[in-house]
């Protein structure tokens, strides 16, 4: 597969929490979505295990093992559009305690033949706050979500039957 932009890549929450009952990808696929609008920057997600270590007096050595997994907490960055359906729910979901599920679309489809690769999982809208800035920015809306599921992804694939 060649390398792609993040360039035309989309961002999507469903409005109803987070259950036990997403289990697998054809789970979420069935939900019903809403795109998040004017995205600027994804951010990055994925898991990164926390380094537990252990130092020995035999051989004065440090050992380093993997410990609990972390899939991190995805900064995303909008352009403020309060009549946006998805920046809406994402607001609503900040008030709440609950994980929602979210859907990251990657743009990266070799042909028209190929679907783009999707990512699933569940996660805590941790904040939503508002970057006026100066007289000649763009007001932007930076969400933060915290992720607290596996990351499944269905890489892209060819779709000709």
């Amino acid at each position: 597969m060649a390398i792609t932009t993040a360039s035309e890549s989309k961002v999507f929450i469903c409005s109803t929490p987070w259950t036990s009952a997403l289990e697998d990808a054809t789970d979420y696929a069935a939900l019903t979505w809403i795109e998040i609008g004017e995205v600027e920057d994804m951010g990055e997600f994925g898991d990164e295990s926390s380094d537990v270590t252990f130092a020995s007096v035999g051989d004065g050595r440090t050992r380093h093992l993997k410990g609990v997994r972390d899939a991190g907490t995805l900064a995303l960055v909008c352009g403020r559009d309060p009549l946006d359906a998805g920046q809406v729910a994402l607001k609503a979901a900040e008030k709440t305690k609950f994980s929602y599920p979210i859907k990251v679309q990657a743009a990266d489809a070799i042909s028209a033949d190929y679907s783009d690769s999707v990512y699933y999982f569940g996660a805590k809208v941790m904040s939503a706050r508002d970057n006026y800035g100066s007289v000649d920015n763009v007001v932007r809306t930076n969400f933060s979500l915290g992720i607290d599921t596996e990351i499944i992804e269905v890489p892209s694939e060819d779709t000709t039957p």
